[in-house]
């Protein structure tokens, strides 16, 4: 076993001091050591304690505000009403008319869904479904979706089956990863032990491997993402008939397993700040990974859905028709689009994955959102 000292050593708050002894006991449960997706669940969703399961605000424009990062529903109403333009395609093509949204967030991206497509007996949308675990955010949400009514609904767990249009913004890249670490010779799994007064990293040889053939410099960390892949596959088999889009930042396999990003992609967010440091203040914080769109595709596909396209944020929503909704905005407005447009902001690094069953032929077209710049053959 190999143990690494931290860079950062932080008092854990009085506040998160349960969180530690729950991550204290599991540890010493384990033998000594946890696999890292074990620690990065319980960091973020163990139950009254995880950084979802808290009450502080996660989602906002500012740090003022006491968020810790915005999501691109939050930074522009117009993100969910290009995105409305796809679901109710995908909604036509699948004659259904039933939402799903997994992680809802604040509730804003529902919010801009609904208004867009309307709700109703006569409406593209009737009813819209929920599946969010933070009990504290589902409050949230129903406070900000209470003018829809009884069309939004929340739920605990998936049905046995499921028809309609799933949406997923920066889902994938919150669920736990497990961490490897290439030291030259042998991969080894990064975990965590308790030190002195504090969290540290101890690596154990494993027989788990990237799903790449590297080249792989000596010294490389990275990430494998068997919980977002197994998720993938759940839905496939419960979705009789539908269609899926996910957003979220991350890269194809090539680039997400480049012999340059020795680093890996495991980052933590703080009053919009970032770090790389996911053991000082545990459930503070946000914990992400980008995501490996590859293995999601593969794991869709294995398990019985078509991919439809893959492309940038970008392409995807000037494909839906933003620039149609910019005419006439004010320069507030213009400027906050623009965050998601660019190659230097949301633009680039954010893609579009979508996924179909049962009504792939339903598409006239391409589907409109991959209607230029599709890039599933770099997957």
């Amino acid at each position: 076993m190999q143990e690494y000292e931290r860079l950062s050593v932080s008092a854990a708050p009085d506040s998160h001091r349960a969180l530690t002894r729950l991550i204290h006991a599991a540890i010493a449960r384990h033998g000594g050591w946890l696999p890292f997706d074990r620690f990065m669940a319980l960091a973020l969703y163990a139950p009254g304690l995880g950084y979802y399961a808290s009450a502080g605000r996660k989602f906002g424009t500012l740090p003022q505000t006491g968020s810790d990062f915005v999501t691109a529903p939050e930074l522009s109403p117009l993100f969910g009403r290009a995105l409305a333009r796809q679901v109710e395609q995908a909604l036509r093509a699948s004659g259904t008319h039933e939402v799903w949204e997994f992680g809802a967030g604040s509730g804003a991206l529902a919010a801009q869904l609904l208004e867009t497509l309307g709700q109703g007996r006569d409406a593209a949308v009737r009813r819209y479904t929920i599946v969010d675990l933070s009990g504290t955010l589902r409050e949230r949400q129903r406070e900000r979706l209470a003018p829809h009514g009884d069309t939004v609904r929340w739920v605990d767990a998936l049905p046995d089956a499921m028809a309609g249009v799933i949406v997923g913004n920066e889902v994938l890249d919150a669920m736990p990863v497990q961490l490897l670490h290439f030291d030259g010779a042998q991969w080894l799994e990064r975990g965590v032990v308790v030190g002195a007064d504090h969290f540290a990293w101890s690596d154990r040889p494993t027989a788990l491997r990237p799903p790449f053939d590297g080249p792989f410099a000596p010294g490389t960390i990275t990430e494998v993402h068997p919980q977002a892949e197994a998720f993938i596959a759940t839905l496939a088999e419960r979705l009789t008939h539908g269609a899926a889009f996910f957003i979220d930042y991350g890269f194809p396999e090539a680039e997400y397993y480049h012999p340059q990003r020795t680093g890996g992609t495991l980052m933590c967010h703080r009053a919009h700040r970032a770090d790389a440091d996911p053991l000082a203040d545990v459930g503070a914080k946000d914990i992400t990974a980008h995501v490996n769109f590859s293995a999601i595709a593969l794991a869709a596909q294995n398990a019985g859905l078509e991919v439809l396209g893959y492309t940038t944020q970008a392409h995807f929503l000037i494909n839906c028709g933003v620039l149609d909704l910019l005419q006439g905005a004010d320069l507030q407005t213009i400027a906050n689009a623009q965050k998601l447009l660019t190659e230097h902001e949301m633009g680039e690094l954010f893609k579009v994955i979508g996924f179909a069953k049962g009504c792939e032929a339903a598409f006239a077209s391409a589907p409109l959102g991959f209607a230029r710049g599709d890039r599933t053959h770099t997957l």
